[in-house]
């Protein structure tokens, strides 16, 4: 029974308070070996990752790719000529029960470019293995988050010609209208939101990354309709008249 103790004691939060200090130093450990493996990825010390991958592991990233240890270790190399950068692990948070943990970090990411300055997030989790060499990463998700597109200013023309009313067909109505100056989307049934642009003809929602409104014009350069993309999969929406 005592066996089944500890993991009941963790979940109900009533762990003695010497056994929460020895999961606090767990955690502890295995984010410094986070952050190893973050510092190994854009230096390209692939031994770093041999060590510390267990035979086992299984990772998915952020393309979607799935490999195992060998292919894992496989793509940590050195960032090309021109390219430089680091990962900071934060947002750090692990759960150990006896000889598994399962964490979850955010890879904050800061990468010079041939002279431009990138940042980009990923959210990862990893779960761990304890063996008789020390904890091992058994698996690994990366998730690339999204977020908004720099928005640009577009000439009053250009934006007075999305304002409309719009069918993606039966129930699914969306009027485009402007106020004060601003753009605004309302789907059928649901209010008001602000529209931005990130180019010419291509339209989204702050706070709404994965989506883009992207409008279509016919041979004289007249809005037909646009399209509701997410995740590259397209909802068809078609002009039934003017705002």
């Amino acid at each position: 029974m005592k066996s089944l103790a500890v993991p009941l004691l963790l979940l109900t939060g009533l762990l003695p308070a010497h056994a929460r200090d020895i999961s606090q130093d767990i955690s502890a450990q295995l984010h410094v070996s986070a952050q190893a493996l973050a510092d190994a990825t854009g230096t390209g010390q692939a031994k770093v990752w041999a060590d510390l991958l267990d035979e086992h592991m299984l990772m998915t990233d952020e393309n979607g790719a799935v490999m195992d240890k060998a292919g894992a270790v496989k793509q940590i190399v050195p960032l090309p000529k021109g390219a430089s950068g680091f990962i900071k692990v934060i947002d750090w948070r692990a759960n150990i029960v006896s000889d598994v943990a399962v964490s979850s970090q955010l890879d904050d990411e800061y990468e010079n470019f041939h002279g431009q300055h990138l940042h980009a997030q990923y959210r990862v989790t990893c779960s761990w293995v304890r063996r008789a060499s020390g904890w091992k990463l058994f698996s690994m998700q990366v998730l690339a988050t999204r977020q908004d597109p720099p928005a640009v200013s577009l000439p009053q023309l250009l934006t007075d010609s999305y304002v409309g009313k719009y069918s993606g067909g039966p129930g699914l109505g969306y009027v485009i209208t402007k106020q004060g100056g601003r753009l605004m989307g309302t789907r059928e049934g649901r209010p008001p939101v602000e529209l931005k642009a990130e180019l010419a003809d291509v339209l989204f929602v702050p706070g709404q990354p994965r989506s883009r409104d992207i409008f279509q014009r016919d041979a004289k350069g007249r809005i037909i309709g646009f399209v509701s993309r997410r995740e590259e999969r397209d909802v068809v929406f078609k002009r039934i008249g003017a705002g």
